[in-house]
């Protein structure tokens, strides 16, 4: 296993719809487990194939729940239903990060249940409904499928502080990444 660069916003992969998973091999296998690390390390809940420059539609989550249930595992070909986002003013929305636009957290409405299809390792179809932090997740990182990074979703005047703190690190054009075992940086 291997811990892998983190692709920063600018870079193609991430801002293209990723392709649909054909190969279920040895080389798949290796992704998964390095896209573990690689989050472990950086530290992260979610990791998705984009964000490691490979334009395939993989994602990896790790998370805890409140109960300390853990949510882990691999979502390959995901499919995501979501309930419709609810009528919140931005003040109440929960912060969201992501390692892509590592440092910079501002607040995102999202939806508060959804339902997760997807293939594992093993092609073996599985589903998930999830509501709260877990449905966040399952959105975020399938929004990274779909090319979308959460600073695409912010409203005025947060998306111009992001596009504004984006600017500022020189960031929004191809050639950036970081290593999480050379850097800390938070999400």
């Amino acid at each position: 296993m291997a811990v892998l660069p983190i692709i920063i916003t600018g870079e193609p992969v991430l801002h293209s719809p990723a392709n649909p998973v054909t190969a279920f091999d040895s080389e798949l296998a290796t992704l998964v487990a390095d896209m573990f690390e690689t989050m472990e390390e950086a530290p992260g809940v979610g990791l998705a194939a984009p964000q490691v420059g490979v334009g395939l539609r993989v994602f990896v989550y790790d998370w805890a729940d409140e109960n300390d249930t853990l949510w882990r595992g691999v979502a390959i070909n995901p499919e995501l239903w979501q309930s419709p986002l609810p009528l919140l003013d931005i003040d109440e929305a929960d912060e969201e990060g992501c390692l892509s636009i590592p440092g910079e957290r501002f607040p995102l409405i999202r939806s508060e249940r959804v339902i997760l299809r997807a293939l594992d390792l093993d092609q073996k179809p599985f589903e998930i409904e999830a509501s709260g932090w877990l449905a966040r997740i399952f959105q975020h990182e399938y929004d990274h499928l779909d090319g979308v990074l959460y600073a695409d979703r912010l409203q005025a005047p947060d998306a111009k502080a992001a596009a504004k703190a984006i600017r500022k690190q020189g960031w929004g054009q191809p050639g950036h990444s970081w290593l999480p075992t050379e850097e800390q940086l938070d999400a």
